[in-house]
């Protein structure tokens, strides 16, 4: 993480740049499904706009404004929001510097680790929106302090079929996976979402294989068959993937999808 703020006293993003906030922002529109939930949970009186992709918390009722790779700038725009929230790896930078450009206040986030994540979001709610750090994230921050529990065992986690594609290197994912004590065969890879033919991922010799439901909806039906003589699991992507609230309780729910009960 960079400085917080700026030579003039204005809060940096994650990515270092300056933006504009006279005070705490009161009208917030999400550009990424972790951050809706997290919000919404959070301070739901200001989150004023989400994307389609948003689906946590069940129920929520606010305006959307298109997808997380396409989303409508007139219809945020038409919010009048005093901040976005987006992140670099799901959101496009020439949204970003668009929105930037029509006098938009932009925040993006940067979480490619547990670590990384939780200070984010440290950093989104006591100094962007002045609520202090919620309790879920003071939850989640001890749970993910706690020490690996599956030391060593191997592991492949493919995100597509047909092309498969993998978690490569450099990823949230990838050092959750890290944190619980898996061994990811591609963590070396030179990408970070490797394309891997099915036949040198079953090489790589993973003794598990986790199927997410997202982005790649695997089912019972749909991904084990590939996987003859190795264990497939599968598993809510939202576990994986998100780092919002869920990360209270990801840890927990993903060593009991794998057979391991957590330590309390």
């Amino acid at each position: 993480m960079t400085s917080h703020r700026g030579h003039d006293g204005e809060l940096l993003d994650d990515l270092a740049t300056a933006v504009p906030l006279p005070g705490p922002p009161r009208r917030v529109v999400s550009l990424v499904p972790s951050l809706t939930e997290a919000l919404a949970v959070t301070v739901p009186d200001r989150l004023v706009g989400a994307t389609d992709w948003c689906t946590h918390p069940a129920g929520l009722d606010v305006p959307r404004v298109r997808g997380t790779k396409n989303p409508d700038r007139a219809a945020i725009e038409a919010l009048r929001p005093d901040l976005v929230v987006a992140n670099q790896e799901e959101n496009r930078r020439l949204d970003v510097e668009r929105l930037r450009a029509a006098g938009v206040p932009v925040w993006v986030t940067v979480t490619e680790s547990v670590d990384q994540a939780l200070a984010s979001m440290r950093r989104l709610f006591a100094d962007v929106l002045g609520v202090g750090t919620p309790e879920w994230l003071r939850v989640a921050t001890a749970e993910w302090g706690r020490p690996p529990e599956l030391p060593g065992t191997r592991v492949a986690v493919p995100v597509w079929r047909d092309p498969w594609m993998v978690v490569g290197a450099r990823t949230f994912t990838g050092d959750v996976l890290a944190r619980l004590g898996l061994v990811n065969v591609f963590a070396g890879s030179s990408d970070r979402y490797p394309h891997v033919p099915l036949e040198e991922l079953r090489a790589a010799g993973p003794e598990l294989v986790l199927l997410p439901d997202e982005p790649y909806p695997f089912t019972a039906d749909d991904g084990p068959e590939a996987f003859a003589g190795t264990r497939p699991v599968l598993v809510s992507g939202r576990q994986l993937t998100w780092y919002g609230p869920s990360l209270a309780t990801a840890r927990s729910e993903l060593l009991a999808a794998v057979g391991r009960r957590p330590v309390t």
